[in-house]
Parts: C-alpha cells; sequence; structure tokens
C-alpha cells in the first residue's frame, strides 16, 4: 500500500467515524486500541493492519458493504507482518486486549500449538513463568500482561462459541514451570477439555505426522489466520491461505487423541511431572 493509500484509508475511517457522530476516544476504546493510535491511523501516519482496520470498522458499526470495500483498500498487501519488538512496545498487556478484541468476534476458534499450551487454557503459574522468560518485563507489565491473558479465558464459558484446541504432546512435556505448577496446568486442561464449548486433542509422539509442525497458528472462524514465528506475527485473510491452513488443522486432527484417550495421556504425563517433584 503507497503512502498515498495509507492516507486514503485513514481519512475514509476519519469520515465514517465523524458521520457516525462518535468520538475518537469511544471507537478507540471499542476497539481495543489508544485514543493516539486512532489518530494517527486516520492522519495517515501509520499503516493500519488489518486487524486494526475491522476492529475499527466493527466499532463504528458500518455497513458490511463498507466494511467490505474498506477491507478491501487495506488488503493490498493480504499477509501483514507484526514485529514482536512492536508489540513489546507498545505493551504486552495491551496485545492482549486486542487479541481479546479479535476473540470476541470469533464464533469457531481452531488452534494448533507445537510451542506452549494455548493462552486460553494456561494457569496463572504457567502464565507467569512465560512471561518471566527475555525478554524481562518490570513486575507492574508482567501483573498486567498475566492479568489481561486470564481475562480473555472468559471467552471460553461464553454461549454460541466454540474452540478446538490441537496441542503436540512434547509440548505437555516442556518444563516450563517448577513440576508441581505443570501438573496443575495439565489437570486445567482436562478439566476445560470437559466444557461443551471445548475440544482438545493432543498429538501423541508415537503416531506417523501428518506434517510438520513448524509453529503455531489460530484460525479465526474462516476469515483470519493468525501465525506466530520467532520474530513476528503474521496475519492473513486470504482465502486461499486460510483454506491451506484449515486443511493443516484437518490433517493434524486426524492422528490427535481426544477425549479418554487424550485424558489418560495428559494424566500420565501429570503423574511424571508429580513423580519429578517428589524425587527432587
Amino acid at each position: 500500500m503507497s503512502s498515498g493509500d495509507q492516507h486514503d484509508l485513514g481519512s475514509a475511517l476519519r469520515a465514517l467515524r465523524i458521520a457516525s457522530g462518535l468520538t475518537g476516544a469511544t471507537v478507540a476504546r471499542r476497539a481495543s486500541m489508544s485514543a493516539g493510535k486512532l489518530s494517527k491511523i486516520e492522519n495517515g501516519r501509520i499503516l493500519p493492519n488489518l486487524v486494526d482496520v475491522e476492529l475499527v470498522l466493527t466499532a463504528l458499526e458500518v455497513s458490511d458493504e463498507a466494511k467490505a470495500e474498506l477491507l478491501r483498500a487495506a488488503r493490498a498487501a493480504v499477509t501483514e507482518s507484526t514485529a514482536w519488538r512492536a508489540l513489546r512496545r507498545m505493551g504486552p498487556w495491551k496485545h492482549q486486549q486486542a487479541i481479546q478484541a479479535v476473540e470476541s468476534q470469533t464464533r469457531h476458534l481452531r488452534l494448533f500449538q507445537g510451542q506452549l499450551i494455548p493462552g486460553l487454557l494456561q494457569t496463572p503459574d504457567y502464565i507467569s513463568s512465560i512471561f518471566s522468560m527475555p525478554p524481562a518485563m518490570t513486575p507492574a507489565a508482567q501483573a498486567k500482561t498475566v492479568a489481561a491473558r486470564l481475562e480473555r479465558q472468559k471467552i471460553l464459558y461464553q454461549k454460541g462459541r466454540s474452540f478446538e484446541f490441537l496441542i503436540c504432546e512434547h509440548v505437555l512435556r516442556w518444563l516450563i514451570c517448577d513440576p508441581y505448577a505443570m501438573a496443575v496446568q495439565l489437570d486445567r486442561l482436562i478439566s476445560l477439555s470437559r466444557l461443551p464449548s471445548v475440544s482438545i486433542g493432543v498429538i501423541p509422539l508415537n503416531r506417523r505426522m501428518p506434517d510438520f509442525p513448524m509453529t503455531c497458528f489460530v484460525i479465526n472462524d474462516d476469515r483470519l489466520v493468525v501465525v506466530e514465528t520467532f520474530h513476528a506475527e503474521v496475519s492473513t485473510r486470504d482465502t486461499k491461505d486460510i483454506a491451506y491452513y484449515l486443511s493443516i488443522f484437518d490433517n493434524f486432527g486426524q492422528v490427535a487423541l481426544y477425549g479418554a484417550e487424550m485424558c489418560e495421556l495428559v494424566e500420565r504425563i501429570r503423574d511424571d511431572f508429580l513423580t519429578q517433584r517428589e524425587s527432587g
């Protein structure tokens, strides 16, 4: 997208906001972003990503036609990447709030994890251990980030939503926190798997893999895929990309364990952690 296109998009968003009669502060709050960021978008000083544009348009309650037109304008670069260092600069807890805003508009969420237990399923100790890893946060920033991630988990209990999680077995065995805290975390997985809206599959080490678990990704309905790499968060709304990730998810789902088999495997790993704690 050229700087001219960037300015035109910002101007269009500003015009829609003014026509709605809403203040910038109100729209920014509804879109889970700062008023300063919204102002920079409207004035063409920063390029909003697709998620930003959709959140603003949803906050403005524009028609489906207007939303589609502006998203097409923002989709000049279909795949977008936001470096983790940029997300850290804005505040990790604000990134959690932005994720929550996207999740609040999602009815069916699918998540594949080959790195960590999914954030929506994490215990406070597990979350704290993750955000204790480099780069270091201040205690205040860590506390706000943990609280923001826990706040996101309330969506698991909302009616009319469904969640599918696929987790590689090795993820459950990695010692992210102390053995007892890991055991508690695995107990939480078993407990959450019993929610009617939640499906948890574990991909066991002893089954033939259908593909390489190169990275983790989340599919929000059939409209947005967000992929995490070491250096950045990459999002795409391209229909072919989304179809590709859906097929990857389905392929891994076919070799996963569910229900009683999944619980038995998780319980064995949990018991290994408890034995490790006792022997230590």
